[in-house]
């Protein structure tokens, strides 16, 4: 059985490599590369596998779930500029595969225990466009 909670963080970003010139990154990343940054409303959809308890009938505390999600997702990352206020994004692009792979490392070890795992993380950065990530692999640094 799958159990997804939501929460949803506003954050600003910069989307830009220091390996790439100027032009270069205007030409990978757009307009997403002013250096001023842009922001965005995110919502990300966590998503938990696990049978439910036979006594509580639960495949996790919604409520543990959801102080879990506030201290490790909205508490670094609401309201900040993830390049200059959240590591690994002072040296990794924020973009949104790699928010994704950083807020999977972020919740794993708190929510992969008893027989539950962490099944995914989807990530909006805007209404149309999301990513959804299994961890496959870790966020590149």
């Amino acid at each position: 059985m799958l159990i997804t909670r939501k929460v949803e963080f506003s954050a600003s970003h910069v989307c830009r490599s220091d390996a790439l010139s100027d032009d270069e990154n205007r030409q990978r990343f757009g307009m997403a590369a002013n250096p001023h940054g842009h922001g965005h409303n995110y919502v990300v959809e966590v998503s938990l596998e696990g049978s439910p308890d036979p006594v509580t009938g639960m495949v996790f505390d919604l409520k543990e779930l959801k102080e879990i999600l506030s201290r490790e997702i909205l508490g670094p990352y609401d309201h900040r500029f993830l390049n200059y206020e959240v590591p690994p994004f002072d040296r990794v692009v924020p973009t949104a595969e790699n928010i994704a792979r950083d807020i999977w490392r972020r919740l794993e070890s708190h929510l992969n225990v008893e027989g539950r795992r962490l099944h995914s993380v989807r990530l909006y950065e805007t209404p149309d466009l999301y990513v959804e990530y299994f961890g496959e692999s870790p966020c590149s640094e």
